[in-house]
């Protein structure tokens, strides 16, 4: 070990000023002064006999040398956190770590009533929530980051071999429109109807907006046609949107139960159409497996393969809710993020 020409820290410094693009960010994210970090950062370009990082510009730039040393120096610290869980698995699920990612809507509404459950059973292992992009999240899962993923989108084609993918339940995206709405005293409506409709979306770029562009189009329906009022970037917003009367909007189902149940939102039938998607998990078989992981794929993942996404449990167990929030969330320390759907 003493002939490597850099430590685990050296690497921890590098990863983080790429991250932050500063010395002074990087240094405050460590909790360790600047000047540590230049001396660490110096002493590393002098073992390696090659510059890291440019310094001509305001932003810490990496070097050709740089970025290949932060590509191997992520695989490294990666398996060395992995080793560490592997160790605290000896403890046979007292303790150690569970971290789940997903994709906006999953992350939103369906994952934290999965880690409420699995918290009621092993209230000591510590579970971290990680929302993002679907792409995101499948190099987070490929990569070791997440143990394991639930998304509703296309992974990339250069990850799908190495990434075990097992499609798991169906989310049904609703056509949602204010109770006052026209529409909301129909039983069903006809496709020709949505041309008349003023509709509120997530971004054109957005997985669940393709998604229903996709169906729609299968169904015979010109999504050219359709007008869309406004997009924002995020369910919750849009829910309110339509709330607010500001037109329509297709949502999945598991963001609008409380909704529909108090009557503040009503949901639209479509003769002949059902807009549906598949949600898949995410893990990588060349991984090392947690007990934690295990677990929940065992006891937890089932539980929640319905169309209701657990409904009947969530009703049977009232102390779920209060479990959720017991797991580890934290904005500013990265622990939940949320991103793209």
């Amino acid at each position: 070990m003493s002939d490597l020409p850099f430590t685990l820290d050296q690497l921890r410094i590098l990863k983080a000023i790429a991250a932050e693009g500063s010395f002074k960010r990087a240094a405050d994210s460590l909790y360790v002064s600047q000047p540590a970090v230049s001396l660490q950062v110096q002493n590393l370009e002098r073992q390696l006999d090659v510059p890291l990082f440019d310094r001509g510009g305001r932003r810490a730039q990496l070097t050709e040398a740089g970025h290949l040393l932060l590509s191997y120096g992520e695989r490294i610290l990666s398996l060395c956190e992995e080793t560490c869980r592997a160790i605290e698995d000896l403890q046979n699920l007292q303790g150690g770590t569970l971290i789940v990612g997903a994709s906006q809507t999953t992350g939103t509404y369906l994952l934290p009533r999965m880690i409420g459950l699995f918290r009621q059973k092993y209230n000591d292992v510590a579970v971290q929530l990680h929302v993002h992009s679907t792409r995101r999240t499948a190099w987070s899962v490929a990569n070791g980051q997440i143990d394991l993923a639930i998304i509703g989108g296309e992974v990339p084609p250069e990850l799908t071999d190495s990434l075990e993918i097992t499609p798991y339940l169906e989310d049904e995206l609703a056509l949602i429109v204010p109770p006052s709405h026209a529409f909301a005293k129909l039983e069903t409506i006809q496709k020709d109807d949505l041309y008349k409709l003023q509709f509120i979306a997530l971004d054109s770029q957005s997985t669940i907006r393709k998604v229903i562009d996709q169906v729609l189009t299968r169904c015979g329906i010109d999504t050219r046609r359709l007008k869309i009022e406004m997009e924002l970037n995020s369910i919750e917003a849009i829910k309110n949107a339509v709330q607010s009367g500001l037109g329509a909007a297709f949502v999945s189902i598991s963001a609008i139960e409380k909704e529909l149940q108090i009557g503040v939102l009503h949901r639209t039938r479509i003769e002949d159409v059902m807009v549906k998607r598949i949600l898949s998990v995410l893990v990588n078989p060349n991984r090392y497996r947690s007990k934690a992981a295990e677990a929940f794929s065992r006891e937890i993942l089932p539980a929640f393969a319905t169309t209701t996404w657990g409904k009947e449990i969530l009703e049977t167990s009232p102390a779920l809710a209060a479990n959720s929030l017991k797991a580890t969330v934290g904005h500013s320390q990265g622990n939940t993020h949320v991103g793209g759907s």
